[in-house]
């Protein structure tokens, strides 16, 4: 058994625990929306046609904010397709993944959805054929109380209240040479600015995304941040970055530290910005919005033939997700909460079918994949704010990242006195004993909870929905010292009560540092 220590330093929070930070995307892509959130005749379908067994995972997952409506559907997207009478609603061919949009669902549906499901939206403005007059009427539409022409036309839909949607991206992945309108940084970014700031007439308080690079494997990236904050860092709030991961030829241990890489790609980000700032002696930081992250396996996306068939809903990318890309995810959300200094919301992506924790078939059954439990055990105990965890642990080689510890781990302190300790074991073989310093607290053990397979290759599928599961883990306190068992390729998460030990001066201190 490898054995590991770490100390909690509660004197060093990184910031609060940011709500979105548990965001999904919902696109027109595969099965995602018809078949996935949209099945009218479906047995658990409401009046609306929405899923009711999805929105219950949904609701057990902790999504906050849902992206809408691409992804790479976006960039050639009529927002107005989707509003109005369905049976008036033109159909259309879907450039981004070669089929058929009816446009049954569309904005007005995703509003009413997202009132059920009782999470924020985030909608994506075409900017690849389109610009900024189609992104403010989209403005005015959803969000003017009434008295124009196209705010009238809402109500005449049968939304009388604005929708009110705050969060907005300026278009997505419009480096990327497969976006429909693909463009130069210095094009993308005079674009946005013109549209930012048009916005920004209608309304000065909205939360604008500038669209970055595609990923951090482009060789684009960095560059292009630059350049399109040039013309955009005094009209947005956020840059987005997209970042996605695979096994690939069975290098597992690579593959367990793509959260390193992450990690790195988020820093680069900030560079950028920082520089940019600086240049223009602007004080003011840029956010991060990581709003496209998961595993995918993209390769074997990529190398597959093209699509000749136009058809509608066809399935498409819908991983069966391992053991393995579960603690991968839960890895990836350890590197988010380290960075929330910076990072201030997240999308998974996809939410359901298409790469997705929700997995649903027609007509059917709906089941948590195996990368819902990290995601739904994350959102539902990382409270408060997030504070360091220092780990002296062995180094592990892999090949695509070079040296890396074998553990990570982070955790987050609430007001109510109570932490919660994520971990990660990421060595394919041993198990690892983690002893985690609290310093001068004195806490009980509340729970533990482990994700692991003797088979890191196992999965959930409708037969077998619960094949890998979460599961009580070990662990003690002894004293001001947290001991913890995580077995080979694991991800952990261990509640603790330290009540008065921390005391309300304390508490307070690390709420107002983390604020």
């Amino acid at each position: 058994m490898l054995k590991v220590r770490g100390k909690l330093d509660y004197t060093a929070i990184i910031g609060p625990v940011q709500r979105r930070l548990f965001g999904a995307l919902v696109e027109h892509m595969g099965r995602s929306v018809y078949t996935g959130i949209y099945e009218p005749g479906h047995k658990r379908a409401d009046a609306s046609g929405f899923r009711c067994d999805v929105l219950e995972l949904v609701a057990e997952l902790g999504t906050t904010i849902v992206r809408y409506p691409g992804g790479n559907f976006v960039s050639s997207y009529r927002w107005e397709d989707g509003a109005g009478p369905v049976e008036e609603r033109p159909t259309r061919l879907d450039l981004a993944w070669h089929a058929i949009e009816t446009n049954e669902f569309g904005l007005d549906e995703f509003m009413r959805w997202t009132q059920r499901a009782q999470v924020e939206p985030m909608m994506v403005l075409n900017l690849g054929t389109r610009g900024m007059p189609e992104a403010l009427d989209l403005l005015e539409y959803a969000n003017h109380p009434g008295g124009t022409t196209l705010s009238e036309l809402r109500r005449g839909h049968g939304a009388p209240t604005p929708y009110g949607i705050r969060m907005w991206c300026l278009g997505n992945e419009m480096d990327g040479p497969w976006q429909v309108g693909h463009k130069t940084a210095r094009e993308y970014g005079r674009i946005a600015a013109e549209t930012a700031r048009a916005m920004r007439m209608v309304d000065p308080k909205l939360e604008l995304v500038a669209c970055g690079s595609s990923g951090p494997a482009m060789p684009t990236f960095g560059t292009w941040e630059t350049t399109v904050l040039e013309e955009t860092y005094d009209l947005v709030d956020c840059i987005s970055l997209h970042a996605y991961y695979e096994e690939i030829g069975g290098d597992l241990e690579s593959f367990l530290a793509s959260s390193v890489d992450l990690e790195r790609a988020i820093k680069r980000v900030v560079t950028a910005a920082d520089a940019v700032g600086a240049q223009r002696g602007d004080p003011r930081e840029i956010a991060v919005a990581v709003d496209e992250w998961n595993v995918w396996y993209l390769s074997a996306f990529q190398s597959a033939e093209p699509r000749t068939e136009w058809s509608r809903a066809a399935p498409l990318c819908e991983e069966a997700y391992t053991a393995a890309d579960a603690v991968v995810v839960g890895s990836l959300l350890i590197a988010l909460l380290k960075h929330v200094d910076r990072v201030t919301s997240a999308c998974l992506a996809q939410l359901v079918n298409v790469i997705a924790p929700i997995r649903t078939e027609p007509g059917g059954p709906a089941w948590r994949q195996t990368t819902f439990y990290p995601f739904a055990l994350t959102a539902s105990r990382a409270k408060g704010s997030v504070a360091l965890i220092a780990c002296e642990a062995p180094e592990m080689e892999v090949d695509k990242y070079g040296a890396v510890q074998v553990v990570d781990a982070v955790a987050t302190i609430a007001e109510t006195g109570h932490i919660a300790v994520f971990a990660v074991n990421r060595d394919t073989h041993e198990d690892v004993e983690l002893e985690v310093d609290l310093g001068n607290l004195s806490a009980s053990l509340c729970e533990v909870t482990v994700l692991s397979d003797a088979d890191p290759h196992a999965r959930n599928t409708r037969e077998t929905p619960d094949r890998v599961v979460p599961g009580a883990g070990r662990g003690s306190v002894d004293g001001r010292q947290l001991t913890l068992t995580l077995p080979p390729v694991s991800w952990l998460v261990a509640r603790l009560d330290v009540g008065s030990s921390f005391g309300t001066e304390g508490l307070l201190r690390v709420h107002s540092e983390g604020a």
